[in-house]
C-alpha cells in the first residue's frame, strides 16, 4: 500500500513538474497557429500559418537571428578554447594552488551580467583610445565586444564540463606516447583530443545556447549589431504579435528534433556495442550482423515521425487558405461589438431614466406656493389667498411679527403707518412694559 502511494505520488509530482516546465512553451507554440492578432490560445478562432510568413518578412528579427548566429559562433570558438586551456591548467597546476585557481576561474559566473557588460565596454574603449584608433575600429565593433563580454563567463561553464571529462583521463596514455617518440602536440592531437571530443561538443552546445539567449551582458555591448534577444525585448515594449510565437515554435521544434537525433545516435551506438559484445569470433573476424537503425530505437522512430509531421505541416500551409474562416470570425466580432454597443446604450438610457425619476421624486412639490404653510397636508391644505405670501407660507406677512393671537380667532388688524410692514416691531411703544 505504501509502495503504491509512493509510486502514484512520484508520477503526480513528475506530471506537475513537467507541466510547470513545458506548459508555457506548449501554450506559446499553439498561439502561433491561432488567427488572433494577439498571442492567445483561447478563444480559438481559425487555424492559420500567416504568422510564420510575417516572421520571415520581419527584417529586424532576421537581422537579429543573423547577428546571434555570428556572435554565437565566435563565442563558441573563444569559450571552448579558453575552457579547455583552463581545464588542462587545473589538472597540471601545483595542488596547493588548485583551490585558488579554481575560485578565480569560476568567479565570472558569480558576477552579474550587467557588471560584465559595462566593464567590457569601458575596458576596451580605454584600450581603443590608448592605441589611438577611431570610433569605428574593430575594438569598438559591437560583434567583437559582445563576443568578448559573453566569453568572460561562458568560458567558465565550458571549463566545468571539460574538467569533468578530463578527470577520467589516464595520463599514462600521454606518457606512453611521449616515450614512443611523439611530440606533445602529437600526443595532444591524437590521444587527448579524441578522448575530449564528446566533452568539447557538449561545451560547444552549452556555449552557443548561453550566447544565443544572453541579454544582460549583450545589452551594453551590441552597438549596431542587436541580437535576437535585444530585438525581442524592444518589440515587447510596444506590443507583440503571434509572429513571436511562431519563432518560439520553430526554436522548440528544432530543439526537440536535435535532442531526438542525438538520443537516436546514442542508442544506435549502444546497440552496436552490444552486438559486438555478443558476437562470436567468426563474426568478429568477418562481418558482424548489426541491428537495423530502427530496431529497439524508439528515438529514431520519433525522429522519423517528427520529420513526417513537419513535411505534412509545411504541405498543409502551402495549400490551406483561412481567408473565409477569418472573414466569418471578423463578421461575428462585428455583430458582437454592435450587440454590446446596443446593450450599453440601453443601460445608459435606463440609468438616465432612473436618475430623472429619482430627481422628480426628490424635488416634487418643493416649490409649490402652499408647501411651506403650517398645518397643510396634501389632502387638506388649501392655497392661501393672501397677497404677501409669495410662495413662502405668509412668512413675510405684515402680521407675522405682531402680538400673540390664536389660530382661528385672530383677526387681521390694520397695522399702524409707522411699522413699515414689520408687525409693529419698530413701534415706539413696543418696548414699554404692559400695565
Amino acid at each position: 500500500m505504501n509502495n503504491s502511494f509512493l509510486r502514484i505520488s512520484i508520477w503526480v509530482y513528475l506530471a506537475i513538474f513537467f507541466l510547470y516546465l513545458l506548459g508555457p512553451l506548449v501554450i506559446m507554440s499553439v498561439t502561433a497557429f491561432n488567427s488572433s492578432a494577439f498571442p492567445r490560445m483561447t478563444p480559438w478562432e481559425c487555424l492559420t500559418f500567416q504568422w510564420f510568413g510575417e516572421l520571415f518578412q520581419d527584417q529586424r528579427i532576421l537581422n537579429g537571428i543573423k547577428n546571434s548566429l555570428i556572435i554565437g559562433a565566435g563565442t563558441v570558438v573563444l569559450s571552448v578554447a579558453m575552457g579547455l586551456a583552463g581545464a588542462l591548467m587545473l589538472t597540471q597546476i601545483w595542488p596547493k594552488l588548485r583551490a585558488t585557481y579554481y575560485t578565480v576561474i569560476i568567479a565570472p559566473i558569480l558576477i552579474p551580467g550587467v557588471v560584465l557588460g559595462i566593464s567590457t565596454l569601458v575596458f576596451w574603449d580605454r584600450i581603443n583610445r590608448m592605441l589611438g584608433l577611431g570610433a569605428d575600429s574593430f575594438l569598438s565593433n559591437g560583434i567583437f565586444l559582445t563576443v568578448i563580454g559573453q566569453s568572460t563567463f561562458i568560458a567558465s561553464y565550458c571549463m566545468l564540463v571539460l574538467v569533468a571529462r578530463l578527470q577520467r583521463y589516464d595520463v599514462a596514455l600521454t606518457e606512453a606516447a611521449l616515450d614512443l617518440g611523439a611530440t606533445h602536440a602529437q600526443a595532444f592531437r591524437k590521444i587527448l583530443l579524441p578522448f575530449m571530443r564528446p566533452a568539447i561538443a557538449s561545451a560547444a552546445v552549452l556555449a552557443f545556447l548561453a550566447s544565443f539567449e544572453n541579454y544582460n551582458t549583450t545589452t551594453f555591448t551590441f552597438g549596431e549589431y542587436p541580437t535576437l534577444t535585444i530585438e525581442l525585448a524592444q518589440k515587447v515594449r510596444y506590443g507583440i504579435t503571434p509572429s513571436i510565437s511562431a519563432l518560439a515554435f520553430i526554436i522548440v521544434a528544432l530543439t526537440v528534433f536535435f535532442a531526438l537525433l542525438n538520443e537516436a545516435k546514442l542508442k544506435r551506438q549502444e546497440l552496436v556495442a552490444a552486438a559486438r559484445k555478443n558476437a562470436t569470433v567468426e563474426e568478429l573476424a568477418g562481418k558482424i550482423k548489426l541491428p537495423s537503425f530502427f530496431s529497439g530505437n524508439m528515438a529514431a522512430v520519433l525522429v522519423v515521425v517528427f520529420a513526417v509531421a513537419t513535411i505534412t505541416v509545411i504541405g498543409t500551409a502551402t495549400a490551406y487558405n483561412p481567408a473565409q474562416c477569418i472573414a466569418d470570425v471578423r463578421e461575428q466580432k462585428q455583430l458582437e461589438a454592435q450587440q454590446r454597443i446596443e446593450e450599453l446604450r440601453k443601460q445608459r438610457e435606463e440609468q438616465r431614466r432612473l436618475r430623472e425619476e429619482e430627481r422628480k421624486q426628490r424635488f416634487e412639490g418643493v416649490f409649490e406656493p402652499g408647501d411651506l404653510q403650517p398645518g397643510s397636508t396634501e389632502e387638506e391644505a388649501e392655497p392661501d389667498t393672501g397677497t404677501n405670501n409669495s410662495g413662502f407660507g405668509n412668512v413675510f406677512a405684515p402680521n407675522t411679527l405682531g402680538g400673540d393671537s390664536d389660530e382661528g380667532e385672530a383677526e387681521p388688524e390694520t397695522p399702524p403707518a409707522s411699522n413699515g410692514g414689520f408687525g409693529g416691531a419698530f413701534d415706539p411703544n413696543s418696548l414699554q412694559s404692559d400695565d
